[in-house]
């Protein structure tokens, strides 16, 4: 069998932690190679990238995603018994579940109570000095996605609830003080979304038939018993952060409004085809997840070598997502590229690859679409704002990334 190309290091985190999301990019395009070998964290890793290795790592039942995180990061961003966690008969239970809250009208409603927190921060704008995009777009979704969940939340929770979503999300790529601010509190929100959990179960907490807290709370694993408490819990929190964290695809969309007037300019026709080509050139060109891990389950070969049991491997989210192989000028914000895109589950990676009701892949990609988009029409016909000089830099060595400043706005209007 012939070997990979090999880090020669003793361990590889501190370059991990430094270089960010270009880290096994760099390293594939140095050793000319999809894939190599490391140690991370002291743990031998292979690291991949492509639309080959996507197909690869998503190839049914070669992997799972237990002792694929590392555990700070797993505590913020899924936890134990979380539908990630799982595989074969209770994964596919679990992932219905999911997949039954994405439906057509599901998304519809959602987006409506989006559209509705908007035009009332919009209103806020008018009398403040200026905003910050990201902790806008962070308040507006925490609210509509409990509001969606059925589970309205009073001015303080509702600050409190995004605190610490906002929390989580930023703190999973990291170590130090902003993991553990994260942890300390996520532990908060898991009480309070095991609070409404046994609420909803004894009904001393009242949601509407067939809301998503209610669909959760109620879900019969594959045995036909309802989830632990905890995993439920676990489990109403894995469906609402998710929904907080698009806010980083608004703030990138509206980065890339202010950054490149020809697309602004376009978007202003109200042409709905090159809308959906700029938000996916946005879920492509900006930073999101860097990378996902699996752990072999069973022995394979892929282009002659052998991946034993045990193995942990690593695929290139974002590495993926800019291989001048897949696209033509990565690095450039390109939304045309997408005209008569036919859609491809492993070229287009921003928030996994694969198959939605199969694979581990997010139930929430068409979630994030229909936000996204109506975030930027909005922004673009009914509010008037200026973008004034600021550090607008993503540094791709932060990761969860974002422009350095959140995107300041200031001097807004109504335009409706």
């Amino acid at each position: 069998m012939p070997a990979l190309p090999r880090e020669r290091t003793a361990d590889a985190t501190l370059s991990l932690l430094s270089e960010g999301y270009r880290y096994i990019s760099r390293r594939c395009e140095r050793f000319e190679t999809d894939a190599f070998e490391t140690r991370l964290m002291l743990r031998r890793a292979v690291c991949a990238m492509g639309e080959d290795a996507s197909r690869m790592f998503y190839h049914p039942g070669r992997f799972t995603r237990r002792h694929a995180m590392p555990p700070t990061a797993l505590a913020l961003l899924q936890d134990l018994g979380s539908v990630q966690l799982q595989e074969g008969r209770e994964h596919r239970n679990r992932k219905q579940m999911f997949m039954s809250l994405m439906d057509t009208g599901s998304l519809q409603r959602i987006t409506a109570l989006a559209a509705a927190e908007w035009r009332v921060r919009f209103a806020a704008w008018e009398n403040l000095p200026h905003a910050v995009m990201q902790e806008e777009a962070e308040t507006v979704l925490c609210r509509a996605a409990c509001r969606w969940a059925g589970l309205p939340l009073a001015e303080q929770e509702a600050r409190r609830r995004t605190a610490e979503f906002s929390a989580m999300i930023d703190g999973a790529g990291a170590v130090g003080p902003r993991n553990w601010r994260g942890m300390r509190l996520r532990a908060r929100t898991e009480r309070w979304a095991r609070r409404l959990v046994d609420g909803i179960r004894n009904g001393s907490v009242a949601v509407p038939e067939g809301s998503p807290a209610r669909v959760i709370a109620l879900h019969r694993a594959s045995d036909g018993h309802l989830l632990d408490g905890k995993v439920a819990a676990v489990e109403l929190l894995n469906l609402l952060r998710p929904t907080v964290a698009v806010a980083r695809y608004i703030t990138f969309s509206a980065l890339a409004l202010h950054a490149f007037p020809a697309c602004r300019a376009r978007l202003m026709e109200g042409n709905e085809a090159y809308l959906e080509m700029f938000v996916q050139e946005v879920r492509r060109y900006y930073p999101f997840f860097p990378a996902v891990g699996g752990v072999v389950q069973e022995a394979f070969e892929w282009r002659g070598m052998l991946f034993e049991p045990g193995a942990w491997v690593l695929l290139d989210l974002y590495g993926t997502n800019h291989d001048g192989r897949l696209w033509n000028d990565p690095f450039v914000f390109n939304p045309d590229r997408f005209a008569g895109w036919k859609g491809n589950a492993h070229t287009l990676v921003p928030q996994g690859g694969g198959d939605f009701f199969h694979d581990h892949r997010c139930p929430g990609e068409w979630l994030t679409i229909a936000l996204v988009k109506d975030a930027v029409r909005l922004l673009l016909t009914e509010v008037a704002y200026e973008v004034p000089v600021q550090r607008l830099r993503v540094d791709l060595a932060r990761m969860p990334a974002l422009p350095e400043s959140g995107l300041v706005v200031r001097n807004a209007i109504r335009l409706h």
